[in-house]
C-alpha cells in the first residue's frame, strides 16, 4: 500500500526521531526520508548523534542517490532534498524556503509528486511553519497526513499550523507514531 515514509521537524524533534528511528528494525520494508531542520554550518556529528540507537541504516545521500528500502535519508546540512522520478534523490543548494535550507515544504512536495497515495508524512515539533504547506500537499495528492500531536510537543508552532491548513488523517504522540510506522501496510 505505501512506498514511502517522511518525516519533516525543527525545534523539539530530535529525541523523537530518535525514537522513532530506534522502534524501526533493520529490515523496516520502507525508505525512510527525513527533513529535519539544523545548524548549517555543522558538518558532522548529527548522522552519527541519530545512529547510535537507530534500527536502521541513516543515509546523508548523495546527489542522484538511488531509495531503497530499510534505510533512512537524512537531508544533509544547507542543502534542499527533493525526491524524483525513478526514486532518487536530488540535492540542491537553491534560496532557502521559510528560512530553512532544508525546506521540508520542498522535500515533501516532491516526495508527494512522485509517490502520491503511497506516501505517508509526519510533521513533528518545530519552531516555524515550514512542512505544513508540504504536508497539505501529501494529503492533496492522496497521501497520509499525520501531525504530531502539539500538546507533546516542545515547540508547537509546526505541528499547530500543519493542522490549520490540512485535515490530517492523524493527530499522534510519539508511541502512536512508533506504533503506527512498525505496523503498516506495504
Amino acid at each position: 500500500m505505501y512506498k514511502a515514509v517522511i518525516i519533516g521537524g525543527s525545534a523539539g524533534s530530535f529525541q523523537v526521531i530518535t525514537r522513532i528511528l530506534h522502534a524501526l528494525p533493520p529490515n523496516y520494508p520502507l525508505p525512510v526520508l527525513l527533513c529535519l531542520h539544523r545548524l548549517k554550518h555543522v558538518r558532522s556529528g548529527f548522522v552519527e548523534a541519530l545512529s547510535i540507537k537507530s534500527g536502521i541504516q541513516i543515509i546523508e545521500p548523495n546527489d542522484k542517490e538511488q531509495i531503497k528500502p530499510g534505510k533512512a535519508y537524512l537531508a544533509p546540512a544547507n542543502y534542499h532534498m527533493y525526491v524524483e522520478l525513478g526514486n532518487k534523490i536530488a540535492l540542491s543548494t537553491e534560496e532557502p524556503v521559510n528560512h530553512s535550507r532544508p525546506s521540508i515544504d520542498l522535500s515533501f512536495i516532491t516526495a508527494a509528486q512522485v509517490y502520491r497515495e503511497k506516501l505517508v508524512g509526519i510533521i513533528l515539533s518545530g519552531a516555524n511553519r515550514d512542512g505544513a504547506y508540504g504536508l497539505k500537499k501529501i494529503k492533496d495528492l492522496g497521501g497520509l497526513a499525520i501531525v504530531q500531536n502539539p500538546d507533546e510537543c516542545q515547540v508547537r508552532t509546526m505541528t499547530e499550523a500543519s493542522l490549520k491548513m490540512t485535515p490530517v488523517d492523524f493527530v499522534f504522540n510519539t508511541n502512536e507514531i512508533i506504533k503506527f510506522l512498525q505496523n503498516i501496510k506495504v
